[in-house]
């Protein structure tokens, strides 16, 4: 039987809506049970699940420190995570891959362009309508730095974001993710929007990271009722939310 394998991106841990479903209040209680679950998933199933070193893994680590978890988050990740460079020189990515990546980029960039340039055109339309209503613009820099630059700037940081970072594969661990699964032939567990997206174009299976976890708990708990009923056909029973 073929086992299933799964290669995690740091979103696989740290999503909120993937440890709520754990019962958990905190990310490093949340990621203290999704890493029981692969636990679990390890022991009884054979499930691995990846994680590309070091890159994501240093990712994970770096995430537990920040957040002051209890050192046993980092000693679950580091015994149940296999750990694994993948090879970035032997696996085979189709051009076409590349080609439409340039493209999507280069169509992303331009958004990212109009963007800046209709901040730059509110900031001096704001400036002039300033200007004609209240006099010498000199007396008022910190006003058009407080009022106008300011504001300006806020929506041009978030709207930029939208325009250019969502979707988007946008550092290094994010591209090891699809490598390794695609070395693997293993699904790709991610809330990435942009690895989403390759995964898909790189024809491998991809699970949303706060499904995950529901998923791996049916593993076990159809294991679990084969092995009781002694390996016969069962029904099992789910907790349906009212």
């Amino acid at each position: 039987m073929l086992r299933q394998r799964f290669v995690l991106d740091t979103t696989a841990l740290t999503d909120s809506m993937a440890w709520e479903k754990e019962g958990c209040t905190t990310v490093c209680e949340g990621m203290s049970a999704i890493l029981d679950c692969v636990a679990e998933a390890r022991l009884h199933l054979g499930i691995s699940c990846y994680v590309p070193y070091p890159s994501v893994f240093n990712e994970i680590r770096d995430f537990v420190r920040h957040n002051e978890c209890d050192k046993t988050v980092l000693i679950k990740a580091d015994t149940w995570l296999i750990k694994m460079t993948p090879d970035r020189y032997e696996v085979k990515i189709p051009s076409k891959i590349f080609y439409d990546y340039v493209d999507y980029m280069r169509s992303r960039m331009n958004k990212g362009m109009n963007v800046a340039e209709e901040a730059v055109w509110e900031s001096v339309s704001r400036c002039i309508e300033l200007s004609s209503s209240e006099g010498d613009l000199g007396k008022m820099k910190d006003e058009i730095e407080r009022e106008v630059i300011g504001s300006v700037i806020r929506k041009f940081r978030e709207k930029y974001r939208n325009a250019l970072r969502y979707g988007i594969l946008d550092s290094a661990p994010d591209i090891d993710v699809l490598l390794l699964a695609k070395e693997l032939n293993a699904a790709v567990i991610s809330q990435d929007l942009g690895v989403q997206r390759w995964a898909e174009q790189l024809g491998l299976r991809y699970l949303e990271a706060r499904s995950f976890p529901v998923i791996v708990r049916e593993y076990l708990r159809r294991a679990r009722a084969i092995h009781e009923s002694g390996g016969l056909p069962i029904d099992i029973s789910y907790d349906v939310e009212p």
